[in-house]
């Protein structure tokens, strides 16, 4: 296991991010390509920003929020919103142009934004999959609690409750908040690597400490992980998926398996074959 801290970056029209990955000496966690804590931030009126009109081909992006709203829409007609608890699982596959914005409530009016943008790494045979969304509420997510835990199950499963996610390989997605000196156990595929992103306090992953801001890493990690909080509540993302095991070739918002294939995602885009977002 190792800790490493997330990085400070500014992303999209200038929204903040906290990334553990990809940095300088660790590219990526297969098969995660990289994971930002976008925010916690508050925002005036007029101030909220978010990701406009942007390419993606070969992986699949995941957007969890925590607090506040986004609107999005593709090149594929798709439009939709997600609020705080909501999760939309997009496999770009082929490829699609993707906006990501605060909602009119937000810019209108103002307020709190806290999420989390994930990349995972689609397989070879898959990269040029045919685009799809996976959207749920946080009322079609399931919730465990009690006995001091609150864990949210975005993808996977924990204490047998099941998301109702598709993922291409096996991958578990929870939302985990203990209260001071509690501890939660979750199940993972076999041969997984995992990662512990903290949000608040403090605690333990095994018995490495972890604070905020910090993210536990473990390669091959066993089937079991063990979270426990220490003198505060804990609050953190956990996610595990088995690695792909597969060479990666990625630039901006193209991940794919060779140099060859990066270079015809860049053709495909600049002559126009990802298509457009239609707007009114």
């Amino acid at each position: 296991m190792r800790i490493v801290p997330a990085q400070r970056f500014t992303e999209g029209g200038g929204f903040v991010v906290h990334r553990p990955f990809p940095v300088a000496g660790l590219s990526y966690v297969d098969p995660f390509l990289l994971i930002d804590e976008m925010g916690p931030a508050e925002y005036a009126p007029g101030e909220a920003i978010g990701a406009p009109d942007h390419p993606h081909r070969g992986f699949e992006t995941v957007t969890y929020m925590i607090e506040g709203s986004m609107e999005h829409a593709d090149s594929h007609g798709h439009r939709g919103a997600i609020r705080g608890g909501d999760v939309q699982w997009m496999t770009a596959g082929a490829g699609v142009i993707h906006s990501e914005m605060p909602a009119r409530e937000i810019m209108e009016r103002g307020g709190r934004m806290h999420g989390f943008q994930i990349w995972v790494n689609l397989p070879r045979d898959k990269k040029m999959t045919q685009p799809r969304y996976q959207e749920y509420s946080g009322e079609q997510l399931p919730l465990v609690t009690g006995d001091g835990r609150w864990v949210r199950a975005i993808a996977g499963e924990f204490a047998g409750r099941r998301s109702p996610i598709q993922t291409t390989v096996p991958t578990t997605l929870l939302h985990v908040k203990l209260d001071p000196e509690r501890m939660a156990i979750v199940r993972i595929a076999s041969g997984s690597n995992a990662i512990v992103h903290t949000i608040e306090g403090s605690g333990t992953v095994h018995e490495a400490k972890i604070k905020k801001h910090d993210v536990a890493i473990l390669e091959g990690a066993p089937a079991e992980l063990k979270l426990s909080a220490g003198s505060e509540p804990l609050e953190a993302l956990v996610l595990a998926g088995v690695p792909l095991g597969e060479p990666v070739a990625r630039y901006g918002p193209f991940v794919m398996s060779s140099q060859e294939e990066l270079l015809t995602a860049f053709e495909d885009f600049q002559h126009g074959r990802f298509g457009e977002i239609a707007r009114a």
